[in-house]
Formats: C-alpha cells, sequence, structure tokens
C-alpha cells in the first residue's frame, strides 16, 4: 500500500509529522510493503484562509491511503471519492504512525472528525494546529 503522511522535514521513516494535511511543507509517500519512501513537496503549504489546496501537489500520484494529524472536510470528501482512505493519526514520527497504522490502531477519518475552522488553531476536533 502506498501511505502518504504529512512532513514538516524529511528524514526518511524518521520524519516528523505535520500536525496538519494542507500545511504540511512536504508529504512523504510510503510503500508500506517495502518500506521505500519518497518526499514531495507541497506547494501550497503557504496558504491564506480558504486557499488550502494539498492535493493539486498530489495530483497524479498512485495513493492508496493518508494517515493525518487534522484535515478538512474538503479533503476528506475528495479523497474518498477518489477511493483513498484517510486515517487520523497524533503519532509524532513516520515510523511511529506506520506502526499504529500496521496494529490497527488507527481511526479512519470521517466527515464528524474533520477540522471545520480552517486556519483557527485546529485545537477542537481532534486537530492539531498547523506546522
Amino acid at each position: 500500500m502506498n501511505l502518504c503522511i504529512p512532513i514538516t522535514e524529511d528524514r526518511g521513516l524518521q520524519s516528523p509529522v505535520s500536525a496538519h494535511f494542507g500545511s504540511a511543507p512536504l508529504f512523504l509517500v510510503v510503500d508500506t510493503d517495502s518500506g521505500q519512501c519518497r518526499a514531495i513537496p507541497n506547494t501550497n503549504h503557504q496558504h491564506g484562509h480558504g486557499g488550502c489546496q494539498p492535493l493539486r501537489a498530489l495530483a497524479g500520484e498512485p495513493i492508496d491511503a493518508l494517515a493525518v494529524g487534522g484535515i478538512g472536510l474538503g479533503a476528506i470528501t475528495k479523497l474518498q471519492a477518489a477511493r483513498v482512505r484517510v486515517f487520523l493519526s497524533g503519532e509524532p514520527t513516520v515510523e511511529q504512525t506506520l506502526r499504529a497504522l500496521s496494529a490497527g490502531e488507527l481511526e479512519e477519518a470521517s466527515p464528524a472528525t474533520a477540522c471545520a475552522h480552517h486556519g483557527h488553531g485546529h485545537q477542537e476536533g481532534g486537530c492539531g494546529g498547523h506546522s
């Protein structure tokens, strides 16, 4: 499976996970079978309110699932329509996120768990804040 995780800097499996999908400067795509990974820049990570377009950076990428700390309703809806599963994770590194996913410890995101107040701290609704 190709799993995409928003990260703050590329250190491979030791990369620190960004708290929010749309504001991550990078995405790490990990092949969970082989362990190979590669970083993809999010060219839209610095955006104004309502201007979040992280899916553009991932267009055409073969992604089966995402593991995120926080994600907006629009992104969840688009990803679910494309049959990409979205999991919620508060793990600090990619490696720990992979372990939690493998152990079945990550909750699948839904519209009810989406960040409703983009750009306003994300302290409510399970969102961890922008990184």
